[in-house]
């Protein structure tokens, strides 16, 4: 059992900045990686960052240069620092685990923050 909570979503302006964390918690044997997704209504869940056990970055196209996805100081912890944001940005962003046990590999995923950016 995996448990992660989101904080750090809001209201900003066009051009402003949020700074998403995630931690992650429960019986954790193995990590492979954690990633940012976001999604709006009726629309598919879709990436915004990833970051794998070695340190390696993944961003869809549209937030590459404004999105920085990073390590936390804790443990199965993650940021994503978003700057520039932008009005199609607005989103429930959401965090998850890629992790596996000796009987098999899993995602799990948070509840999701709001993170909304008027014009």
């Amino acid at each position: 059992q995996v448990q992660l909570l989101e904080s750090g979503g809001g209201l900003v302006q066009a051009g402003g900045s949020l700074t998403l964390s995630c931690a992650a918690s429960g019986t954790i044997a193995g990590v492979n990686g954690m990633g940012w997704y976001r999604q709006v209504p009726g629309k598919e869940r879709e990436l915004v960052a990833a970051l794998t056990r070695s340190g390696s970055t993944n961003y869809r196209d549209s937030v590459k240069g404004r999105f920085t996805i990073s390590r936390g100081n804790a443990k199965n912890t993650i940021n994503l620092q978003m700057n520039a944001l932008k009005p199609e940005d607005t989103a429930v962003y959401f965090c998850s685990i890629d992790h596996y046990d000796d009987s098999g590999i899993y995602t799990s995923w948070g509840q999701g923050t709001q993170v909304t950016v008027s014009s």
